[in-house]
């Protein structure tokens, strides 16, 4: 009994040690994709996009801003000249200007965030086969995000090999 203990033992720690030799052999690298976006020439482009429409934005709703206020301004001062009913009338119509500018605020960061989120999308879908065509060359089994990494190697960040690539194969990504 004891020697059959002793060979399944064996046998048992053989297979242990094959396998744990098995799963060391699997090759993870890790990527920071946020260096990559900001940095690769078509990230750079997207990210001016963002910055002109966010321009654009706030350069507009200033402008409605400037007026409300300076309505605002102007009917306080009407206030003691104008009727009461004129006075309530001009009141409404200002608040009435106000709600509107409100909801094109709201829809101004909508059609931006989602412009954004649209970008990266996009961004990533075009990311991807470079990171699979890599991957494949370079016998990696598993590509992590760095973001999710707490401590690794810095040789394992391939994130530089990865730009260097997709700034050759990406110029530009238009945005629908």
């Amino acid at each position: 009994m004891n020697l059959k203990s002793l060979l399944l033992f064996f046998l048992a720690s053989f297979f242990l040690i094959n396998i744990s030799n098995i799963k060391a052999a699997e090759k993870i690298a890790f990527i920071d994709l946020n260096l990559i976006f900001d940095n690769s020439k078509a990230g750079k482009k997207i990210i001016e996009q963002i910055q002109k429409n966010r321009k654009k934005n706030s350069n507009q709703l200033n402008k409605l801003r400037k007026k409300i206020e300076s309505d605002r301004e102007e009917l306080i001062k009407q206030k003691n000249v104008l009727s009461e009913d004129e006075y309530k009338k001009k009141f409404i119509e200002l608040e009435k200007n106000l709600k509107e500018f409100n909801s094109l605020v709201n829809k101004k960061n909508s059609e931006l965030t989602n412009f954004q989120l649209k970008a990266r999308s996009q961004f990533y879908n075009q990311l991807t086969p470079i990171l699979e065509s890599y991957a494949k060359q370079n016998l990696i089994s598993i590509i992590l995000k760095k973001e999710n990494i707490l401590i690794g190697k810095t040789d394992l960040d391939i994130s530089s090999n990865i730009l260097e690539l997709f700034d050759k194969n990406i110029k530009e990504i238009k945005v629908k």
